[in-house]
């Protein structure tokens, strides 16, 4: 572990803890990495480079953590959920992952120089991470936060993801809309959040394109004919586009990254 571990138990949301411990090993296979652009972007914005010293929140399966780990700084996975945390160890043994939720890592003071959460800030309680972030960074302290967004414009995606939120409910949080930034407004200590936007079409099979939903939190756990009813109407906007009738098809994917610095 990187410093003296200090842990508070905080409660993760219910729904990420089930949805993602029952989905941990489709979520590995299904979800779609990050461009290297992304990556380099957010290396050079938090200067992540050997000798530094990087958390990755919200780490899941470490889709994000071995990017990190290809610019050299020594890295620290933090992910609450058992199976996650277990399936992450398998494939990156040489990063070290602690069992932490965002407003309580574990980690000691000033453990490291830089924080990143991919795909994970929308689950956290902004303020505590923040208050946290602050304690296990140093004076210097970089905080960057990256997620694959669909480009709901294309037709397809946009009947797809329709799917998705009539059986979301409203307790789910998402970071399409923007409430993850109301953390940050008002926030002294934090310079303002600066971004890039890097395309990512991810290219799978039609099982790669229905797993997106179905490993989700949400949908991962509904009941067995709950899950089924989902996949038919998802294989029915799938038979009604000439886009998705094939038998490999394209996600468009846009990888946004934010970052901000201690000041």
């Amino acid at each position: 572990m990187i410093g003296d571990a200090r842990f508070d138990t905080v409660a993760i949301h219910h729904a990420a803890q089930a949805g993602y411990h029952l989905a941990a090993e489709a979520y590995e296979r299904v979800r779609p990495s990050y461009p290297t652009r992304a990556l380099a972007v957010l290396a050079d914005a938090l200067d992540l480079k050997p000798g530094q010293r990087v958390a990755d929140l919200g780490a899941g399966t470490g889709k994000f953590t071995r990017l990190l780990a290809l610019t050299g700084a020594q890295v620290v996975a933090v992910e609450p959920v058992a199976a996650m945390r277990s399936r992450l160890t398998e494939l990156l043994p040489q990063v070290t992952a602690v069992d932490g939720v965002a407003e309580a890592t574990g980690l000691a003071d000033g453990a490291v120089d830089a924080v990143v959460a991919a795909q994970a800030w929308h689950w956290f309680d902004g303020p505590a991470a923040l208050s946290e972030i602050e304690r296990v960074t140093g004076p210097d302290g970089r905080l960057g936060l990256v997620w694959n967004t669909l480009d709901v414009t294309v037709p397809w995606v946009a009947a797809y993801s329709r799917v998705y939120q009539e059986w979301r409910t409203s307790e789910l949080p998402v970071h399409t809309d923007g409430s993850w930034r109301t953390a940050f407004e008002g926030r002294s200590g934090w310079s303002k959040l600066a971004s890039a936007h890097v395309p990512n079409p991810y290219l799978t099979d039609r099982d790669g394109v229905l797993g997106q939903a179905l490993t989700s939190s949400r949908i991962s756990t509904l009941d067995e004919d709950s899950r089924e009813q989902v996949r038919a109407e998802l294989v029915a906007v799938l038979d009604r586009f000439p886009d998705t009738r094939g038998e490999r098809i394209e996600i468009p994917y846009v990888t946004d990254v934010y970052w901000t610095a201690k000041r």
